[in-house]
């Protein structure tokens, strides 16, 4: 059964990042429709997959992460313009019958990603 995973860790401060709001869109040429919203735990990762079984479709998605507001939060950024707000990843699933985990990985100035396990 496929399922799709993430969660965000604070590379600048060594540990996961919780009460980062994550939306996932389901993309289709120029239409964004947004299928999922949530916030990383304490263990800065989803309570539950984003999606799983039927509801993982073959496909191009979006996850958008609300990292500007948790960068605020934690003392990292202060109210101006932040380097980096909302960082988008889009990917694509081509066999819903796989896993798929996007994590992310931020800091103030950088971000990185890669298709985890």
């Amino acid at each position: 059964m496929g399922r799709l995973t993430t969660h965000v860790l604070d590379t600048a401060r060594g540990k996961p990042a919780a009460g980062v709001k994550i939306m996932l869109y389901r993309v289709s040429g120029n239409s964004h429709r947004k299928i999922a919203e949530v916030v990383t735990n304490a263990d800065g990762r989803t309570d539950a997959p984003l999606l799983e079984g039927t509801a993982l479709a073959a496909g191009s998605y979006e996850l958008v992460f609300c990292a500007g507001a948790y960068l605020r939060e934690t003392g990292q950024a202060g109210e101006g313009v932040l380097f980096l707000d909302e960082i988008p990843i889009r990917f694509g699933v081509p066999d819903a019958g796989q896993h798929y985990h996007v994590p992310l990985l931020i800091s103030p100035f950088a971000y990185s990603t890669y298709r985890g396990s």
